[in-house]
């Protein structure tokens, strides 16, 4: 249990640490024994307007919680129980393992996997780690499981990434919203009052899932095609626009390029064969068409349903086709957007956590990007590393001949959150050395070497980018326990015990500003952004280049960041899922949030609010499929999959379709769904085939009848 710290009862002005809401809170500190370290209320910020979801709501359960790290724990081998360490033994034995593997097997020995809800100071100082202490290649972060996909259409087709070029509120304002693989009603329920105060006014919305979802039953129009079918359902809705005159022709021939190859491309889906592809009714596809192109303001919005796929890219662009084919992007309260998850998936994208990336979105093959950065740091260009491997490429090759050897982890969760997750952990076992730091003993860190016990989002300063691109202060509430420290510090104290430590700085304003300066003149340009100018609340949107530059709350008015200013097309196709089902798996898996939980659960299925609300994973199925498996309500089903399998109790609902299962992804033990996923990769954004695999079902005989992998090893 964490030690008592005397808190001053000052109220605090900060953000919530889960979703890309990033939430306005007030938090004020309690004194010393008058029951939680923070009273937590929500705020008038631009996202959620005062409003706060359960998990908001319950954060500050987390700050004194029994099961808190407080002081550094290590093994005297891998078989041993973790004992108690001083911190200067725990980095004595980081950097001897550091340095050992990049003796014996290259620079690239050593590597650090990152997160999407580390600070932007954190992130961007997690990559300046990599590429100036250790000199090596091997980084990336769990972003690459949540927005790779989205990322790379978007800097495809409109030369930049930013995933929502308009602020959330804008949603009020559309008169038709269609959300494609997004369920808001759970993942974000803040943000839902924007969808509400639309269809106040009259707007109508439209959304594609699998599954009838809280956010699809407050919809017009409910769109349910087979998962991984929503390329062939967007080219669909284009050969509709194309053959009833719905096409904005001048915006097409002012603001875009490549529009005649894909309106050709279009010809080959026609209503018929698009309903066959995707389960869609042709009349359905029909007033989804007209109600998106005869709209005064319509916007497309997608997220994770869409793109968790091995074409997850190609799927963004399509959508970001019918979007240029309606003339949406750049017009009022009109678009297309995704929904970044993350707390801090739009910044931690953005400033070097991934393998081929610098600050401000600079890419590190870039020969310009390397003297520019370079410069900033005080090294020479040459000394950067080239581009390393994707996150699930690194994770696939640790502990191997020219994989990574010795791994930092921060902000994530590996063990439970990466697809195949157990040839993951598998993976873990065979490194060299591992530390991790974390909040918690997670199953991740029970994996490790060393464990670190660093700071929460209310004990530490710094700055986050929500999924507006609005970048906002994080404050310190209260003083963390003695013995935790903050991951930068960590970054900082290591690079020093390298001999790099002239390099790094380890206040969150001085990183902040040396950020400033690195992204100055990318695509995302924090130049103009300062500690002082976010402290009104509001924020600043980016690309902000100077300090008298008021921001950029909306992208695209007067044209697209590509070298001529137009938008691009693409032609892109339907490809079947990477893995479809058959005789022996004839199933649909699909995975994604419950409302209690978030990410891997290491956070919410430790606050007891939220694992009251849902104390246990339940797998989604539909009455008939049951019926057939003769599998009840409440019982619990075996899924098996080519890569392993799971346990959950069964929840009947008409509410999914019946040739698919539904099941979340935020729990660990025989209920670690990743464990089935397809680590199939997007050749474009290397994002993982989360959202459809091939399952096989059936009731579990006994409760003691655990469901075992079939071929971990495949």
């Amino acid at each position: 249990m964490p030690s008592p710290t005397t808190r001053a009862v000052t109220p605090v002005s900060s953000h919530c640490p889960y979703c890309s809401l990033q939430c306005g809170m007030t938090l004020t500190p309690r004194e010393q024994g008058a029951g939680p370290v923070l009273e937590v209320a929500g705020a008038n910020f631009p996202t959620n307007r005062g409003g706060l979801c359960e998990k908001g709501q319950s954060s500050a359960e987390l700050i004194d919680h029994p099961e808190r790290l407080t002081t550094p724990l290590v093994r005297d081998h891998r078989e041993a129980a973790f004992r108690e360490a001083t911190w200067d033994e725990a980095y004595d034995r980081i950097v001897t393992a550091l340095t050992v593997a990049q003796e014996r097997h290259g620079r690239d020995a050593a590597g650090l996997f990152g997160g999407g809800g580390l600070t932007n100071e954190k992130a961007y100082q997690a990559g300046k780690f990599v590429r100036v202490a250790l000199r090596s290649a091997s980084i990336d972060y769990n972003g690459r499981f949540c927005m790779s996909s989205a990322a790379a259409a978007a800097t495809r087709a409109f030369g930049i990434d930013r995933g929502m070029p308009f602020p959330l509120a804008d949603i009020a304002r559309a008169d038709t919203v269609m959300l494609v693989g997004s369920n808001p009603a759970d993942t974000m329920p803040p943000a839902m009052r924007w969808f509400a105060a639309g269809a106040e006014r009259g707007a109508r919305h439209l959304v594609v899932d699998p599954r009838y979802t809280a956010t699809a039953a407050t919809a017009d129009v409910h769109l349910q095609p087979v998962p991984g079918t929503d390329l062939a359902l967007a080219n669909g809705l284009l050969h509709l626009a194309i053959k009833h005159r719905l096409v904005d022709a001048g915006y097409v021939a002012e603001r875009t390029s490549g529009w005649p190859a894909v309106r050709r491309a279009m010809r080959q889906y026609w209503p018929d064969r698009v309903e066959r592809i995707t389960g869609v009714p042709v009349a359905v596809m029909e007033r989804a068409v007209h109600l998106l192109a005869e709209s005064r303001a319509t916007m497309i919005l997608s997220a994770r349903g869409a793109e968790q796929h091995a074409k997850g890219s190609d799927t963004a662009l399509a959508w970001i086709n019918l979007a240029l084919a309606l003339g949406l992007p750049g017009r009022p309260y009109s678009g297309w957007a995704t929904m970044t998850g993350q707390g801090n998936g739009q910044g931690g994208r953005e400033h070097g956590q991934k393998a081929d990336q610098l600050p401000g979105y600079r890419m590190l093959a870039d020969p310009a990007a390397r003297v520019h950065v370079a410069g900033i740091w005080g090294v020479d260009p040459d000394e950067l590393p080239q581009p390393g491997v994707s996150a699930y490429e690194m994770l696939d090759r640790l502990g191997t001949d020219g994989g990574v050897r010795a791994l930092l982890v921060m902000a994530s969760n590996i063990a439970v959150s990466a697809p195949r997750a157990a040839h993951v952990r598998e993976r873990l076992a065979a490194l060299d050395f591992l530390c991790v730091s974390d909040l918690f003993l997670s199953e991740t860190a029970e994996l490790a070497d060393v464990v670190l016990p660093c700071a929460q989002w209310a004990e530490e300063e710094g700055t986050m980018t929500n999924l507006e691109g609005r970048v906002l202060r994080r404050r310190r509430a209260v003083e963390a326990p003695d013995g935790v420290r903050s991951d930068l510090e960590v970054l900082a104290e290591i690079a020093d015990r390298l001999g790099r430590g002239a390099f790094f700085d380890r206040e969150p304003r001085a990183v902040f500003d040396e950020l400033r300066r690195a992204s100055a003149g990318g695509t995302a340009d924090y130049a103009g952004i300062s500690y002082e100018r976010i402290d009104d609340e509001r924020g600043v949107f980016w690309p902000c280049p100077s300090e008298d530059h008021e921001g950029t709350p909306r992208l695209f008015q007067d044209g697209f960041a590509t070298p001529d200013g137009r938008a691009r097309f693409h032609v892109v196709h339907h490809r079947d899922a990477a893995e479809p089902p058959d005789d022996e798996y004839p199933y649909r898996l699909t995975t994604g949030r419950s409302r209690a939980h978030y990410q891997s659960g290491t956070q919410t299925r430790r606050t007891k609010a939220l694992l009251d609300a849902e104390p246990e994973p339940v797998v989604d199925i539909h009455p008939d499929l049951a019926a057939r498996l003769g599998v009840v309500d409440g019982s619990d089903v075996s899924l098996r999959t080519r890569r392993g399998a799971a346990r959950m109790r069964a929840r009947l609902s008409p509410e999914i379709r019946p040739d698919t299962v539904f099941a979340p992804f935020h729990w660990s033990g025989v209920a670690t769904i990743n464990d089935l996923t397809n680590p199939a990769l997007d050749p474009a954004s290397r994002m993982p085939e989360f959202k459809t695999c091939a399952v096989a079902l059936s009731p579990c005989e006994t409760a003691d009848d655990d469901p075992a992998p079939e071929d971990t090893a495949s």
